[in-house]
């Protein structure tokens, strides 16, 4: 059984993985690690603003989420501070999000082996974290983990 963790960002989601690794055994936790890829984003100078590009940056991240997903699905029961639905939200969402005129089934079709793959990792459970706005403000001022601590509350 896999759970995934959602919610915004300073919201608890890897305060919670880690009291789950530290106090519950019988629970496998797999923290999302996506340095090596951003690393290779870096490396490549891959913009996502870019079709193809974003192409190649998704099958990055969806390949490494394969991999992590397949990781948890080896244990009875698993923890994930953000799943495979993430990712594939992300992937299918984020062009249109800022503005992007990129097709939706085109991109479907371009990543569809990953995207497939990745539909095999998908959390039995999703627990949805929640705070006020208040609580993550002050989360967020206080968190030096954030990368470049710019959480924005509308």
């Amino acid at each position: 059984m896999i759970l995934s963790l959602q919610g915004c960002m300073a919201v608890g989601k890897t305060t919670v993985a880690r009291y789950l690794e530290q106090h519950c055994q019988q629970v496998q936790v797999c923290f999302e690690d996506n340095a090596a890829v951003l690393a290779k984003i870096k490396r490549r100078g891959l913009n996502k603003n870019c079709y193809a590009d974003y192409l190649e940056i998704q099958r990055l991240f969806l390949r490494n989420e394969l991999r992590r997903g397949q990781k948890a699905k080896k244990y009875p029961h698993a923890v994930m501070d953000f799943g495979a639905e993430e990712i594939e939200f992300y992937t299918l969402n984020y062009p249109k999000s800022r503005g992007l005129e990129w097709e939706i089934e085109a991109i479907r079709q371009a990543l569809a082996p990953e995207l497939a793959a990745v539909q095999a990792c998908m959390p039995e459970h999703i627990l949805l974290l929640d705070a006020s706005e208040s609580v993550l403000r002050a989360r967020k001022a206080g968190d030096t983990t954030i990368p470049g601590n710019s959480l924005r509350i509308t």
